[in-house]
């Protein structure tokens, strides 16, 4: 562990200036030409790893990149999916208002600023990293695949079965999501979201108040409804978080809509949550209609006996270096839910250390780069 410190400390020039060179090609999930620009700089810097490289085209979406490492492997049990992505929330042009740099903060910790760097391109740039380590100390004895997902900000629609199918051919998951604090990731919620439209029938509210029906109004009991279904000891919440409708306020509003947000911490609970949306039904007796779309599009990832197994090994090679690791769970998702949902052992939260993801303070810490870079070596070799 101590070689590998070292090593990492070597090379941590290097891995900020391929994190910059990423944070500069600006990739929002939705512009495919913006993501398949910084594709080509990871496919450029993964050939001069040797990596066997496979990239999955994409009409809609950035090409997704699957990248081999090491000796080709026949069983799960020699190899290791490493899962990050290269798409961000951030629009092309964003650097002119958040520059990528690295600069003190008022505490005087030295930070990596910019678009992308702690979501994920640091933690990219932490497994390239790793692995060249490893490489360089005969010591990538397993098959390593790194999977380099191109629309996982918005629910990773296209990527998904790619990263099951190849969850499916490992032993085990390492996710380069940013760390929860300073804490690996042993379990996430799973994530759902619904539109539900209500239709109703306009109306002069002066001329012709009784011959109206509010969709607003219906929608409104709707809301009241499904927010109580927020079940905190069991980790579940229901949040409407956008709603819009009618026309003018002289008109009794004949459409209105809200978009509600749901996480569940239990598999279970997803099947329960579809089925009770499933079941909503307007108001009794008064003639409105209601549409209702949406479904859980990531289950939970749970706190799994393999999960826990991976974590302990990883806080045994952390006391190593006099660190100790926690884990934490968290409400958000990732693409490890995917594999965790298929019985994979998943460890997330193994990127960078640093704050404000999808904010316009988003930074990684850099003292924390080299010791977290190790350790995701001596996990990809152990």
């Amino acid at each position: 562990m101590r070689a590998l410190l070292a090593g990492a400390r070597r090379k941590q020039s290097q891995l900020l200036d391929l994190a910059r060179c990423l944070v500069l090609a600006e990739s929002p999930s939705e512009n495919k030409s913006a993501v398949d620009a910084c594709v080509d700089l990871a496919v450029a810097h993964a050939k001069s790893l040797e990596a066997r490289i496979k990239r999955h085209r994409q009409r809609e979406f950035g090409d997704i990149l699957e990248l081999r490492f090491g000796p080709r492997k026949k069983f799960a049990a020699n190899r290791i999916l490493v899962l990050g992505h290269l798409d961000t929330v951030w629009p092309v042009g964003t650097l002119k208002t958040m520059p990528c740099r690295i600069k003190s903060d008022a505490d005087g910790n030295s930070r990596l600023w910019g678009p992308g760097t702690l979501d994920m391109k640091s933690g990219v740039a932490m497994a390239f990293t790793a692995i060249e380590m490893l490489q360089e100390a005969n010591q990538l004895n397993s098959e390593i695949i790194l999977l380099l997902n191109s629309e996982e900000e918005v629910g990773s629609p296209v990527s998904r079965p790619i990263t099951e199918k190849l969850a499916q051919q490992a032993s085990a998951v390492y996710v380069l999501e940013p760390a929860q604090g300073l804490a690996y990731k042993t379990s996430r919620k799973g994530t759902g979201n619904w539109r539900i439209t209500a239709h109703g029938l306009a109306a002069h509210a002066g001329v012709d108040f009784t011959r109206g029906r509010s969709a607003i109004l219906e929608l409104a009991r709707q809301i009241e409804k499904i927010s109580a279904w927020t079940d905190l000891k069991r980790g579940t919440t229901v949040s409407v978080g956008v709603i819009g409708g009618g026309t003018k306020s002289n008109v009794i509003p004949a459409e209105a809509w809200a978009e509600v947000d749901v996480r569940v911490a239990r598999r279970a609970d997803g099947p329960r949550m579809e089925k009770r949306f499933a079941d909503i039904n307007p108001t009794p007796r008064i003639g409105n209609t209601l549409l209702i779309e949406g479904g859980i599009n990531r289950p939970p990832m749970e706190r799994t006996r393999g999960t826990v197994k991976l974590f302990k090994k990883a806080q045994s090679l952390a006391a190593q270096l006099d660190w100790q690791l926690t884990e934490a769970g968290t409400g958000g998702a990732s693409d490890g839910n995917f594999t965790s949902a298929l019985g994979i052992a998943t460890l997330d939260g193994m990127g960078a250390v640093g704050e404000g993801a999808h904010a316009t303070h988003e930074s990684i810490l850099i003292d924390h780069l080299a010791p977290r870079t190790a350790l995701l070596a001596a996990m990809m070799a152990s």
